[in-house]
């Protein structure tokens, strides 16, 4: 069995950059979880330090799964300077999403100071650039001689519907009804966008996800989508490890099975959000 020292090493090994970045992230979502411990704010609903802690392991995982992938493409100075990019720009997103659930404020839709807004403009120009690259991999992912042609296909499949999950996060930014009307009026409004849709954000929400539970919630989708990169991956590994013997035609075509349904219930949970239902319509806080 291999040893937890040899798959580090190996990771390590994949993207130096995009392992070191996940180690941060790592580091942002520990310091969260003492904040969630001993710091009982709430912001808009929810406790301060929820979102840096999910962010933080959300991309590190992101970081090491996309570094799954970089290892089998080609190098090249742009490829390196892409990766490197990539990895410091997603890094620094979770480090000004802790910098603002530390000042007790929003760090999505906050423009209410020239400071937050310039804070939500750089992640949102930061993300942008993210998934650019992201998209790029998937490229010449798809465009380099896989290895294990299984593998490479629910990575390349995982990362194809994570990109058009990270794409809703572009939905959110849109100002909604009651902002359009009050920029209108010549008022400036402290909040441009929302995750809600057809009511305010915060209230009743699921555990820990706080996807609105009265209205449509864009997290929703935005979150399946984004994680199919991990779960198409996992699928295959654990079919291999319960099954003695499986052929490549069998295991490409359950991996394309996985990805149908990952995409149907991304396509579901959106038309849901955006015709204002909730994903799961349950009486939670």
């Amino acid at each position: 069995m291999t040893s937890g020292n040899a798959i580090v090493r190996d990771i390590r090994a994949w993207s130096p950059i995009m392992f070191r970045m996940a180690l941060v992230c790592l580091a942002v979502t520990v310091i969260s979880l003492v904040g969630l411990a001993v710091d009982h704010r709430d912001i808009v609903g929810a406790p301060a330090w929820l979102k840096p802690a999910k962010f933080g392991i959300s991309s590190a995982v992101y970081l090491i799964s996309l570094a799954a992938m970089v290892r089998d493409i080609p190098s090249s100075p742009a490829v390196r300077r892409a990766v490197a990019a990539c990895a410091v720009l997603l890094t620094l997103e979770v480090a000004l999403i802790a910098m603002q659930a530390a000042r007790g404020t929003t760090s999505h839709f906050n423009i209410d100071t020239l400071f937050d807004a310039i804070v939500f403009q750089s992640m949102g120009l930061g993300i942008g650039i993210v998934w650019v690259i992201s998209a790029m991999i998937l490229y010449l992912h798809w465009r380099t001689p896989a290895v294990d042609r299984s593998m490479a296909l629910a990575l390349r499949l995982g990362l194809a519907l994570n990109i058009l999950g990270a794409g809703v996060g572009w939905r959110m930014t849109t100002p909604d009804r009651a902002q359009i009307t009050a920029i209108q009026r010549g008022e400036r409004p402290r909040i441009v966008g929302a995750h809600s849709v057809g009511g305010p954000d915060g209230g009743p929400g699921l555990p820990i996800t706080r996807w609105n539970t009265q209205y449509g919630d864009l997290r929703a989708p935005h979150f399946l989508g984004m994680h199919a990169l991990q779960l198409l991956p996992l699928l295959l590994l654990g079919l291999r490890r319960v099954r003695s013997r499986t052929g490549d035609q069998f295991e490409r075509t359950s991996v394309i099975a996985g990805a149908a349904v990952s995409a149907a219930v991304f396509a579901f949970a959106l038309a849901q959000a955006l015709a204002g239902h909730p994903f799961l319509p349950l009486n939670a806080t």
